[in-house]
């Protein structure tokens, strides 16, 4: 029993401190303490406050002791504690409005980069962005042959289990359609969906409609942000998609936006929702050059480039706004249609389209800077996952779609890795031979890898030192990234593929190419 009135009283009193966080970090009025102080009260259901308040800031020590008295009650689960969690913020976080307002006041004192920084410092106040989680993720960086590589294993978003996975089938619902409707704001969350009282999103305009933008929750890169339609509609690549972008950087003109591609395969994972994503300019391919220029007869002001990075990439750049968009929608029309059987490439088979692109916009020195990656979707029998993704020999390291944040550098990796390799360092310094045999069950943890640890054994050798084999393993998922890069490409960095690709570029600007 004094266990639990010891919990109870840690509740109270983190609680009150809450409730100061609220006033002190999160901009809460001194005359929306006491609702909001009730407002928590009601959701623990404690009749009562204490008059003594946690001397803790750390606001996750104090949502875990209110947690530890809700699971104990029954208020909620271990499987729900984030979601609960979620509750408490939302009810002493500022409403919609307000944070609307005080971005807008920003934005009009100080600048609309300014009002992003604060959006984007006030989604880690409200653990919006849980730092706590996403402090898990694993990065490195490597150098291949066309530039850095960023690597990230995702731990910030644990896998399901069983138990979890039953229960989000039973909670599945149609409201909100999907993860990025407007209808999100402050949705309560459930087995299927993650709570969102605390998400918070501006409005702003783009190409004369009504968009939205607001920070990732997962924070795959600095600044990570989306810009969404309020409309739900599919994604849609065409020279509206240009007019947005363009706006977007006049707005944010330190950031950068991209689309992902609107097809299947080199899509994205919410091809249902028109949107872009983009955040600061730090991803690989913004450090890259450019391998060949060429003039765009017509088009003085616009510079056409090929970038030298691992997939193909047709580079636009000129100061003046209205030429970038048009020349873009140029090459996007003319990349729908192009097919270049000498090369493998065919824009269309049986009516169903395989030619989309990804395209990244950002301002540089001044200037409107389009990055077009020429994407195609088709599949044969020999590539039942499509002839530029990644094979599978590669699929133990990277089975999912290559969207625009992989496509430009950095390679969001599935958290099962970190546990995979573990295991497979383990094999490599054990002073037994590794069980081939067992590892050829399927059933084995580490079938999938059966490939990537017998050329381990062969390239580094076995019964080896923990800091060899550990070197082995992240060399092994280095080389497989950029391999996975170099996949990707539909011009190839071949000389073969860089002849037929700047033929492509050429039936599009004109014959006139600057060395």
């Amino acid at each position: 029993m004094s266990n639990s009135i010891n919990t109870l009283e840690k509740a109270k009193q983190a609680v009150n401190a809450l409730v100061n966080y609220a006033y002190e970090k999160l901009g809460m009025p001194d005359v929306d303490l006491i609702y909001a102080k009730n407002a928590l009260l009601d959701i623990l259901k404690i009749a009562e406050p204490s008059d003594v308040t946690d001397p803790s800031k750390d606001i996750y020590y104090l949502l875990d002791n209110i947690c530890a008295y809700a699971i104990e009650q029954g208020l909620t689960t271990k499987d729900e504690e984030i979601n609960f969690q979620t509750r408490l913020i939302g009810a002493i976080t500022p409403p919609p409005s307000s944070v609307i307002e005080e971005f807008e006041n920003i934005a009009y004192r100080d600048g609309n980069m300014e009002a992003a920084k604060w959006l984007y410092d006030f989604g880690w106040k409200t653990t919006y962005m849980r730092k706590p989680d996403i402090d898990k993720n694993i990065m490195w960086s490597c150098d291949g042959k066309y530039g850095k590589i960023d690597i990230t294993i995702n731990l910030s978003k644990p896998e399901k289990t069983p138990e979890q996975i039953a229960k989000a089938k039973l909670a599945q619902s149609g409201y909100p359609k999907c993860m990025l409707c407007i209808e999100n704001v402050g949705f309560v969350g459930n087995a299927a969906r993650p709570a969102r009282q605390t998400l918070r999103t501006i409005p702003i305009e783009l190409g004369g409609e009504e968009w939205n933008f607001q920070f990732s929750p997962y924070n795959y890169f600095q600044e990570h942000l989306i810009a969404f339609a309020t409309e739900h509609r599919p994604m849609k690549i065409s020279r509206d998609t240009f007019v947005r972008m363009a706006d977007f950087v006049d707005i944010f003109e330190d950031y950068f936006i991209g689309s992902n591609a609107d097809l299947p395969i080199v899509g994205g994972s919410i091809l249902a929702h028109d949107h872009y994503q983009g955040g600061a300019k730090v991803l690989p391919i913004f450090s890259r050059g450019s391998r060949k220029n060429f003039f765009f007869i017509g088009y003085p002001n616009v510079n056409v480039s090929i970038v030298d990075w691992y997939n193909s990439v047709v580079r636009i750049e000129s100061k003046i706004k209205s030429q970038v968009i048009e020349v873009a929608e140029t090459f996007r029309k003319a990349w729908e249609n192009y097919s270049d059987e000498a090369v493998g490439i065919l824009a269309n088979t049986n009516g169903e389209p395989h030619n989309t692109i990804t395209p990244i916009m950002c301002m540089n020195n001044g200037e409107y800077r389009l990055d077009l990656i020429l994407r195609n979707n088709r599949t044969d029998k020999e590539h039942p996952y499509g002839i530029y993704h990644p094979t599978e020999d590669m699929h133990n390291i990277k089975k999912e779609g290559i969207g625009i944040i992989e496509a430009t550098g950095r390679f969001i990796l599935p958290g099962r890795l970190e546990s995979e390799m573990k295991m497979i360092k383990d094999l490599l310094t054990s002073d037994k031979p590794i069980p081939f045999k067992e590892l050829s069950d399927e059933k084995h943890p580490l079938h999938k890898h059966l490939g990537m640890i017998a050329q381990l054994a062969v390239d580094a050798g076995t019964n080896i030192h923990e800091t060899k084999a550990g070197n082995a393993i992240t060399q092994y998922i280095n080389k497989t990234c950029e391999k996975i890069l170099n996949t990707t490409a539909v011009f190839k960095n071949d000389e073969v593929g860089q002849e037929h690709f700047a033929l492509f570029i050429e039936s599009v600007v004109g014959k006139q190419t600057q060395e």
